[in-house]
């Protein structure tokens, strides 16, 4: 009977050692023992439309974020990594090649690029005495970017934590759960949109559910979400650093 009994003690320590290696290595539930919402913030067990509007609510009401990844917007690929907060943002961009770098503090918003990109590297014709004398003015300043000019509009999107956020954490078609994954060692519950098509969103199982990880619909671009709520400094820059190119900015 001894003997009976330690050999079931040992096949039960061995079961429940497979189960914990099946856990720690790949994240999945072992042997169908331990609840995959356990210890979370609850939200993987609500429905996806649920998690999406806490996430959203999350979002809205934290004080700063830093979204870094890609956006396909009207055919072309933005590269960029930005921190934002209520009052303004600061980061870089890159565009056909084209790379610089943005700060907004208020309304005030300023961009800030190499003499190569004042260039009109895309014009055919050449580059005129006036382009290569702006370029040598605007290289390597924060360029303030007039209220009127189409790039204040263009670019100053990507400054504004509220609408680029709005813009972006959307989900097209039916909602609905896609399981339990892991992002940066972050445990997370995903969503989906039309089974994927319309997008997948990650959203954090620790803490506050904030979006983690997004992959927009169709192809157009992926974004990770991270360094929810921490603050930065934001102000202007120095007098000698800026240039004041008047109402308009030439055209590149």
């Amino acid at each position: 009977m001894t003997a009976i009994l330690q050999g079931r003690t040992r096949r039960a320590a061995l079961v429940g050692a497979m189960c914990a290696l099946v856990v720690t290595g790949t994240g999945l539930t072992g042997c169908g023992s331990e609840d995959p919402d356990a210890g979370t913030n609850g939200v993987g067990k609500l429905p996806a439309a649920t998690i999406q509007s806490k996430s959203r609510t999350a979002a809205t009401s934290a004080e700063a974020v830093r979204l870094a990844g890609t956006v396909v917007s009207n055919g072309r690929t933005y590269k960029f990594d930005m921190r934002l907060k209520a009052d303004g943002g600061t980061g870089s961009v890159t565009s056909q090649g084209a790379s610089f770098r943005l700060l907004r503090v208020g309304e005030h918003l300023f961009l800030k690029a190499g003499a190569e990109f004042w260039s009109h590297q895309g014009d055919k014709s050449g580059s005129s005495s006036a382009d290569t004398a702006a370029a040598d003015k605007l290289g390597g300043k924060y360029v303030k970017v007039p209220t009127g000019d189409p790039a204040y509009k263009r670019f100053i999107s990507f400054t504004d934590k509220d609408v680029l956020l709005d813009g972006l954490l959307t989900l097209h078609g039916s909602l609905a759960t896609d399981g339990h994954h892991e992002q940066s060692g972050l445990r997370t519950i995903r969503i989906t949109g039309d089974k994927g098509a319309g997008g997948t969103l990650d959203v954090s199982l620790k803490g506050t559910p904030y979006p983690v990880l997004l992959v927009r619909a169709g192809g157009a671009g992926t974004l990770r979400l991270t360094d929810w709520g921490k603050g930065f400094a934001l102000a202007e820059p120095a007098k000698d650093e800026t240039v004041d190119y008047g109402r308009q900015l030439p055209t590149s």
